[in-house]
């Protein structure tokens, strides 16, 4: 497996790490098989998160015993100082460990969602303490707002960020190229589009030829999957042209539908974050993660079913994404009114 710099941390990753979200919804005794794939096939670094129903619990089970071996990286959307401090030690005992090599915050939202964490009683002091105590070794945070990691990055607060980036979502080069300047580390989330791009070795090669990532973090729910995903780390050749031309066609075929999750269309007039709605769609159809997914869709203040199809997010799309059909039509696939 390639191996790189997980920036700062100076952790040796290899670059196809193993991602913890669609791991929830195979059985446990098929989720160890699968771990110990991983770990066979030469991944060495398994990101999961609070939020993942079971995802931490299967992963503690599937790596007990090998604790050496992996680098373990988790994440909670927890925002205040004791809501942190729980979820800490709520990991570690899933985990199965004694100590977390990397927590981050989770999907930090918005320049209030930061000023919050950040705060004397904000969930990064938790973080701090934790790592004080050797309980965590590395503090990262992970985004779908640019603006917020493009700030972080200039700070030395954090060892890592995580954000999308695939051939569709390539709006972070520049910022990765930064990250990698401060010495901070680079995840990738969502390499295959959230599911979109179904021919994942062409999508995991695009990214690996930007020398500023350091791990990628497909999620995968089987060991075919774990064979495929690891053998580009494990033998990478270049993309071909014919084969750059067959990434372009895929982005293409998405047409004006796939959402970027940059989240210009917000603040919407009836209080929808949009990007999220369309998130749990992607989770709900192409994650085949149905039950999770509709649980938090319910789950959420505001819903597609809320939208007055106003249309005033429209002209703030920098990509032209006819948004009030996108949320008519998640209204109708979780037909929660």
């Amino acid at each position: 497996m390639e191996m790189r710099k997980l920036g700062r941390t100076g952790i040796e990753v290899g670059i196809i790490g193993f991602g913890g979200i669609p791991i929830q919804r195979v059985s446990e005794e098929k989720a160890l098989s699968i771990i110990k794939a991983a770990k066979r096939e030469g991944m060495n670094f398994i990101d999961t998160a609070r939020g993942y129903s079971n995802s931490e619990e299967l992963i503690g089970k599937g790596i007990e015993g090998q604790r050496g071996d992996w680098i373990i990286a988790t994440k909670s959307t927890a925002r205040d100082y004791l809501s942190m401090k729980k979820d800490i030690e709520i990991s570690l005992h899933n985990l199965r460990t004694n100590w977390i090599d990397l927590y981050q915050l989770h999907l930090i939202k918005t320049k209030e969602d930061y000023e919050k964490v950040m705060s004397h009683d904000g969930a990064y002091r938790a973080l701090k303490e934790a790592q004080e105590a050797g309980l965590i070794k590395e503090i990262g945070i992970t985004s779908h707002n640019i603006e917020i990691l493009e700030m972080t990055v200039e700070t030395d607060d954090f060892s890592t960020i995580q954000f999308p980036y695939n051939i569709v979502e390539n709006q972070g080069e520049e910022l990765f190229k930064r990250a990698y300047q401060r010495n901070i580390g680079v995840i990738v989330m969502k390499p295959l589009a959230g599911g979109a791009l179904t021919e994942g070795s062409l999508a995991l090669r695009y990214i690996m030829e930007n020398p500023y990532v350091s791990v990628i973090i497909p999620g995968m729910d089987s060991e075919e999957q774990v064979v495929e995903n690891s053998r580009v780390g494990n033998s990478y050749t270049p993309l071909k042209e014919k084969e750059k031309a067959r990434l372009q066609e895929l982005k293409e075929s998405l047409g004006n539908q796939f959402c970027r999750r940059c989240g210009y269309c917000l603040p919407c007039p009836q209080g929808i974050d949009i990007p999220t709605n369309i998130i749990m769609e992607g989770y709900y159809t192409r994650y085949e993660l149905k039950d999770w997914a509709k649980e938090r869709y319910s789950g959420l203040p505001k819903k597609a079913s809320d939208c007055a199809l106003c249309g005033a997010c429209e002209p703030r799309c920098p990509y032209n994404l006819p948004i009030r059909e996108i949320m008519t039509r998640i209204r109708e696939t979780f037909k929660i009114q």
